[in-house]
C-alpha cells in the first residue's frame, strides 16, 4: 500500500489535475473551503483525495491494480489513503495546532 501513495501523488498532483496554482496563498485559498485562513485535516484530505476518487472507477472505495497508474502496485483502500494523508498532515503541522498555515503548507512534508 505504501508504494501506491507516491504514484498517486506524482501522477495526480493537485497542481496539475485541478486549475494551476502558482503561489502558496492560492493553494491555501483553494484548500481552505471554510475561508478561515488555515487548512484543517478534513479540508486537506478532501483536496488531496480527488485523484483517488477519480481513479476509483467502480466507486468501491478501493483502488485495485487495474485502477492504479500503469496497472501496477498494491491495492489501496480509501481509508488507508486517508490515514496516509492524516499522517502527512500531522508531520506538516509543525506547531501542532491541528491546522496548516500558509507557512506550514509551503514547507515540504517531513
Amino acid at each position: 500500500m505504501r508504494h501506491c501513495l507516491p504514484l498517486l501523488l506524482i501522477a495526480f498532483s493537485p497542481l496539475t489535475a485541478k486549475a494551476q496554482v502558482h503561489a502558496t496563498g492560492e493553494y491555501l485559498a483553494r484548500m481552505d473551503t471554510d475561508g478561515d485562513g488555515r487548512v484543517s485535516l478534513a479540508e486537506y484530505q478532501a483536496w488531496m483525495s480527488y485523484a483517488f476518487d477519480g481513479m476509483d472507477r467502480n466507486r468501491d472505495g478501493v483502488l485495485s491494480v487495474d485502477e492504479l497508474p500503469g496497472g501496477r502496485g498494491k491495492p489501496i483502500t480509501r481509508d488507508a489513503h486517508l490515514a496516509q494523508l492524516a499522517a502527512r498532515f500531522k508531520r506538516q503541522d509543525v506547531d501542532g495546532d491541528g491546522f496548516l498555515s500558509e507557512k506550514e503548507l509551503a514547507a515540504p512534508p517531513r
